[in-house]
């Protein structure tokens, strides 16, 4: 009995400051899910262009190149928890234009992509200043089940938001905006009743140096610039989010509603995943675990791409999301347990711009090529070169990645002589 309580340690939701945080992830991950769902749908239905969606991508690629560096000294120098809550007022402020040009009238596509560029440019500084908070709220030991759970509080609001945005937008876009600018206030209110001893941090003067020292740190570490890189290439090419509505509409021959839950297909899988991880941390060696799911991520996207069956599609989205939960704990937990409190802030923003390339850019790429050629051979072409980046990574550019033993150390413990 007692070995068996050392085995299942108590849940980092014990722990009241990360329990709000994790509540205002959920609720601020939501509105955000149900606006883009409905922004998907109406930016669709209003030009009838994959390419159109793929602009939506590089409205959201901008704000990272511009805001990457300033976006990890603010983290580092204030504190993050206002950072974040800044950012929740200003989505709620950005999505209630979305709001109003709906219900007046004059809402069309470069208006949707001057607000996808604020929500973006918002987002630049929420996301990496929330990763950094995580290890100030759990003991060290907690960090990676800790990461888990930020993670699943995202993949919980994937499932229900573009569910119930798609839902929603049958009564009108403007409903789900309207949702979307309360959910972000609430959200902003869990973050401001976070207990949190906050210790004024030395600010040193804004030098180019100071900016780029989260790059510098990230890429002076094998093993963190070898995570990065291999999600940034992986999800550059395999990324599909961005083509769903034309799979949703024209290949499934769905609605809104099944759009919606297409999104959140992913999500279904990483949560399912993401509660396996929070109870049972992964098991050395975490390397080869890694590209494991990276492979199986880009096969999923190779079946995806082939099914014109709505259950099979949805299968292998969950399958895409469980295999991709479990790629970012270890990668996330890597870069918080590495990376001295100091600079958290900076080096999650560089990692963020890393993450930011691959999602954003590769939808304007998916965008692109399903224009040129058409949504399903761009999808294939994504999902082989997923697999090929995770062999060349494994065998010739980050080998030592692949021998990664556990998420604290990078060798493989020596084996103690037994006893005779």
């Amino acid at each position: 009995m007692e070995e068996q309580t050392r085995t299942v340690p108590p849940s980092v939701l014990s722990h009241r400051p990360f329990l709000l945080f994790w509540l205002g992830r959920v609720i601020s991950v939501l509105g955000y899910q149900m606006t883009m769902i409905a922004l998907a749908w109406q930016l669709y239905n209003m030009t009838d262009s994959a390419f159109s969606l793929g602009l939506v991508g590089l409205a959201q690629f901008f704000p990272l190149i511009l805001f990457t560096l300033p976006v990890g000294h603010v983290s580092d120098r204030y504190d993050r928890r206002t950072v974040v809550r800044i950012c929740q007022w200003g989505s709620s402020a950005a999505v209630l234009l979305l709001f109003a040009g709906t219900l007046a009238g004059w809402l069309d596509s470069y208006a949707i992509y001057g607000v996808v560029f604020i929500l973006a440019s918002v987002r630049a500084f929420e996301a990496p200043t929330m990763n950094a908070m995580v290890p100030a709220l759990v003991p060290a030991e907690d960090v990676p089940r800790a990461m888990a759970w930020y993670t699943s509080a995202s993949k919980t609001a994937t499932i229900v938001g573009p569910a119930l945005g798609g839902f929603l937008y049958i009564y009108g876009p403007a409903l789900v905006y309207g949702l979307a600018a309360a959910l972000w206030i609430v959200a902003s209110v869990f973050t401001m009743v976070i207990a949190l001893e906050y210790t004024a941090r030395k600010k040193e003067p804004v030098t180019l140096e100071s900016l780029l020292a989260g790059f510098k740190f990230l890429l002076s570490d094998r093993v963190l610039l070898g995570t990065a890189t291999l999600d940034m290439f992986a999800v550059l090419v395999g990324g599909i989010t961005v083509l769903l509505p034309v799979f949703a509409r024209d290949i499934l021959h769905t609605d809104s509603f099944g759009l919606g839950l297409l999104r959140s297909a992913p999500a279904v899988g990483a949560v399912g995943m993401s509660l396996v991880l929070a109870r049972y941390p992964l098991k050395p060696p975490v390397g080869p675990i890694l590209f494991a799911v990276t492979i199986v991520f880009g096969v999923a996207t190779i079946a995806f791409a082939f099914s014109t069956n709505m259950l099979l599609s949805l299968l292998m989205l969950a399958v895409m999301g469980a295999a991709d939960v479990v790629s970012i704990v270890i990668r996330f937990s890597l870069i918080q347990l590495r990376t001295p409190d100091a600079m958290r802030g900076r080096v999650s923003a560089a990692n963020a711009l890393f993450i930011g390339t691959s999602n954003q850019l590769g939808d304007f790429e998916s965008g692109v090529v399903a224009a040129l050629i058409g949504a399903v051979p761009a999808v294939v072409i994504g999902g082989v070169g997923t697999l090929a980046i995770a062999v060349v990574w494994m065998l010739f550019l980050f080998p030592e990645l692949y021998r990664i033993y556990t998420l604290e150390s990078d060798e493989r413990p020596e084996a103690k002589p037994k006893p005779a």
